[in-house]
């Protein structure tokens, strides 16, 4: 009830003055050569992609849901707290090694259409890196997850509900500041004309704005993007150094607008607040279907055992909440846009960049259905340049 109630509320159904226009065709943006440049990298790309998801789903299943998950964890020693966080490390990374081979085509095939800069060793480090942020974050999980469960045997679930709520929240606002210097050095925006330009805008758009941060994001892509992170104190703006140097200015500042967009309908705090309502609605479904699979033999939250079909269920899940988010997020998106084209009143400039993005990460003009459905998280190009022509002054 209360997610379907933010959602409601707080999410931009209708973003477009006028309604949503059909896409532009492609032949109009792009050349033939381009078009098929674009679905050629997105097609192997899919391939990859897929391939790794649907092998990491079968693997955690497979663990899960079999004998094999509760005999190794039953194996490894310590307190009950211990055992959990090695249950949690040893499926995370063999989960890894199992699809490290679709992540390495997938690697190759960046490489090979020159959409990387970053060597196999920084790769591999970027690798290692996320996979721990990946393992205290999903142990942190699981840990909330068996101890309220140890504790409070009957009222666990509104118990952890309450708790991982609490810590979405927490987790959005401290992740700009812990977890993104991991992957990236941030340089504030130099004193110059682009600066005061950005500053008078955000003004402008009543965004208030401390700083404007450059990530040293071309070490490792050839991809143009910026992204706002964080909300209250630590929300920041974010450009890629790429973005920065190779952009005409009017096309940096109408990125920077539809970034000013998110941050002036704290967008970051939307999208919290909605994860954290999934948080309650996933432990109570999780409730019931650990419910009834314990009648069936299968170990209770209580026990560490339970840590694969915890992480196997929790899979499941993802994947068939993924239409949800990603549609939320395109209505969002979406709306940032709106907000970019009337703060510039720039649509060529829009226009430009938008194709820009699409090329420099040969973007697929026009995905498949099921694939934008599940997987778009952002309007096509396409979509976002019909957009530009509607609103175009």
């Amino acid at each position: 009830m209360a997610f379907v109630v933010l959602a409601a509320l707080l999410v931009p159904w209708s973003p477009v003055p006028g309604g949503t226009p059909d896409p532009v065709p492609a032949t109009s943006v792009f050349t033939a050569e381009q078009v098929r440049a674009g679905e050629h990298f997105a097609n192997w790309s899919r391939l990859w992609s897929w391939s790794s998801l649907a092998v990491s789903l079968a693997f955690s299943c497979w663990l899960g849901f079999s004998r094999w998950g509760p005999r190794l964890v039953g194996r490894m020693p310590g307190w009950w707290w211990v055992r959990v966080v090695l249950a949690v490390a040893a499926v995370e990374l063999a989960g890894r090694v199992v699809t490290l081979p679709f992540g390495i085509a997938l690697r190759k095939h960046a490489l090979d259409h020159g959409l990387s800069t970053q060597g196999w060793g920084g790769f591999a480090a970027d690798v290692l890196r996320g996979q721990a942020v990946a393992i205290v974050a999903t142990s942190l999980l699981a840990l909330v997850l068996v101890g309220c469960a140890r504790r409070w045997p009957r009222a666990w679930p509104a118990v952890a509900g309450a708790l991982l709520g609490v810590l979405v929240l927490v987790g959005s606002f401290v992740y700009p500041i812990v977890v993104e210097p991991i992957f990236n050095d941030f340089t504030p925006l130099p004193e110059g004309s682009l600066r005061a330009e950005i500053l008078d805008l955000a003004d402008r758009e009543g965004v208030p704005v401390d700083d404007v941060l450059v990530a040293d994001a071309s070490r490792r892509t050839t991809t143009l993007n910026a992204y706002v992170s964080g909300f209250g104190s630590t929300r920041r703006v974010v450009l890629y150094d790429n973005l920065v140097d190779d952009v005409p200015r009017a096309q940096v500042l109408s990125v920077v607008a539809h970034e000013l967009g998110h941050a002036k309908h704290d967008d970051v705090l939307v999208g919290s607040l909605l994860g954290a309502a999934g948080a309650v609605f996933g432990v109570g479904l999780l409730a019931l279907v650990l419910g009834a699979l314990a009648a069936r033999g299968r170990p209770p939250l209580r026990e560490p055992e339970v840590v694969p079909l915890l992480l196997a269920l929790l899979a499941v899940g993802t994947l068939l909440a993924s239409p949800v988010q990603n549609t939320i997020s395109r209505q969002i998106e979406t709306r940032a846009d709106v907000d970019a084209l009337l703060a510039t009143r720039d649509s060529d400039a829009f226009i430009a960049v938008q194709r820009q993005l699409a090329l420099r990460s040969l973007a697929d003009p026009e995905p498949p259905r099921l694939s934008q459905l599940w997987f778009g998280s952002h309007p096509t190009a396409l979509t976002r340049i019909a957009i530009a022509e509607q609103l175009r002054p």
